[in-house]
């Protein structure tokens, strides 16, 4: 019963969330709104990209139109000229009777364009034209034509009209020259509205497509805009259901693109928020029940204490020492929380055989055991010489509380090309298979442990976390029985000093 309600108040806060996420899209405005603002920026810059397009393509287009009637009237001239030329040569003699005969056999011969006007004028008057049907701007009696008579000299030109079904008529002419005299003249023109209109056609025609491709282009925009956005939908929707307890939702992954490194790395900050909520909820569990075993003996004690001065001190050196555990377990609890910072080590350059010499000496105070000295390397390292001197003494102190008088400790150091090792070997106990990789949590404890010590168990912790912060990492080798080594291999040089000097 106590389930279904909960899961009914889940639904009913996540549908709540939902509807004021709604309402808030709303009171921001439709552009707010990552696929409308991707749609409307989309229809803007195609609906500028065809306003331009347009004239561009309608000026081109009469620009064309233009010259192609220009060259047409050039070759019809030069086929003119051609055959006058040809006439002419066959005779000595070039007479008037001989222009007439000339015109009337081009005009035979030559059909011209649609909208095109061969007119010939002889001796000052309008002789043929083909066709015989002209406007009434290229009858006899018209000024332009009247113009055209008296030439005497080459001349190409633009005639604008007011004739909407007319248009501008553009001519070339040229006089035909007997005995240096003009005797005659021919004029190749032709009237605009034609072919003004057919590209007008084609322009309507043109933006009809275009129109139809921008309705067209921001449909496909819009789909293909609410697809590129389902993995941020999927995000969005998958954020709203995480909460700190509960954090296994993940996106799925479904390309390699911007899109599926978005949600791979949304996944992966997941998992280690997930990781992170897991060690807290852990440590918060394992630190308050170390540190309620001490409060609860200096409670009872302090409760329980009598007038007898004896058992006054007593209790009191038991609620000190049980005080100074509790101090030790903050300490290290502090050391573990720093040890998460960037700027958690003091780096400076260390000569590894006075350092080596250093451990062993602090380490035969410890205790009454068999102490050997593996090997001493020679050199020079980057690291934190008080951090790496705790490291080393948690790990020798930790060998003295799985070992009798009789066993042998050992301390050793070596540098390789790029690593440096050191290592604390022991003949104790040794550590089970399966306890290898959990003693290294916080307040782990081994399942064969004989502890002599009432640590507070972040000790292996605390080396772990100094050889991360070294860039290093801790490699243990045991077997039940014949004993342990536990081995820091950390880098010559950190990545806090290789990122400091570039």
């Amino acid at each position: 019963m106590t389930v279904g309600a909960n899961e009914s108040a889940n639904r009913r806060d996540f549908l709540t969330k939902k509807a004021k996420e709604k309402r808030t899209i709303r009171e921001r405005g439709f552009l707010w709104e990552t696929r409308n603002r991707i749609f409307a920026w989309y229809g803007i810059l195609m609906t500028g990209f065809i306003g331009i397009s347009v004239p561009i393509f309608s000026e081109l287009v009469f620009n064309r139109v233009d010259t192609r009637v220009r060259e047409d009237l050039v070759e019809e001239l030069e086929t003119f000229e051609s055959f006058v030329a040809q006439r002419s040569s066959d005779s000595d003699t070039f007479t008037e009777g001989d222009l007439k005969k000339i015109f009337q056999e081009f005009l035979y011969r030559q059909i011209p364009e649609d909208d095109t006007f061969l007119i010939t004028f002889l001796n000052g008057r309008f002789y043929r034209s083909s066709p015989r049907g002209r406007p009434e701007l290229l009858q006899e009696e018209s000024e332009l034509m009247r113009r055209w008579a008296k030439l005497t000299k080459k001349e190409q030109g633009e005639e604008k009209t007011s004739d909407p079904e007319l248009g501008n008529i553009l001519y070339l002419a040229t006089p035909v020259i007997i005995d240096g005299q003009a005797r005659g003249a021919l004029v190749i023109a032709h009237t605009t509205a034609g072919e003004i209109q057919e590209a007008t056609e084609v322009i309507i025609i043109v933006c009809y497509v275009l129109l139809v491709g921008l309705v067209l282009a921001l449909i496909l925009a819009w789909a293909a805009s609410g697809k590129i956005l389902v993995p941020l939908r999927s995000i969005a929707s998958t954020a709203r259901l995480i909460s700190e307890s509960n954090l296994n939702k993940r996106i799925p992954v479904q390309s390699s693109g911007e899109m599926g490194e978005l949600a791979t790395t949304f996944n992966k900050m997941l998992d280690r928020l997930q990781a992170a909520l897991t060690t807290q909820k852990a440590f918060i569990n394992d630190a308050g029940h170390e540190l309620r075993t001490p409060i609860a003996i200096v409670r009872g004690h302090l409760e329980l204490i009598g007038d007898d001065p004896q058992e006054q001190r007593e209790t009191i050196e038991l609620v000190i020492d049980e005080l100074d555990r509790m101090n030790r377990i903050v300490d290290d609890l502090i050391l573990l929380a720093k040890s998460e910072r960037p700027d958690c080590l003091q780096l400076e350059t260390i000569d590894i055989s006075l350092l080596t010499q250093e451990l062993y000496t602090k380490a035969t105070a410890l205790a009454d055991r068999n102490w050997q000295l593996d090997a001493q390397a020679t050199g020079l390292i980057v690291g934190d010489r008080q951090r790496l001197t705790q490291a080393v003494m948690n790990l020798t102190e930790n060998a003295v509380q799985y070992t009798t008088e009789t066993d042998t400790i050992a301390i050793g150091t070596a540098i390789g090309s790029n690593y440096v090792r050191l290592w604390v070997r022991d003949t104790g106990v040794g550590i089970a298979e399966c306890d290898r990789e959990r003693i290294f949590e916080r307040f782990a404890r081994a399942s064969n442990s004989r502890r002599r010590s009432d640590g507070s168990g972040l000790g292996l912790s605390i080396v772990k976390a100094i050889a991360q912060a070294h860039g290093g990492r801790v490699e243990l080798v045991s077997q039940l029985g014949i004993g342990s080594t536990f081995t820091l291999v950390l880098p010559l040089e950190p990545p806090q000093e290789k990122f400091r000097r570039k």
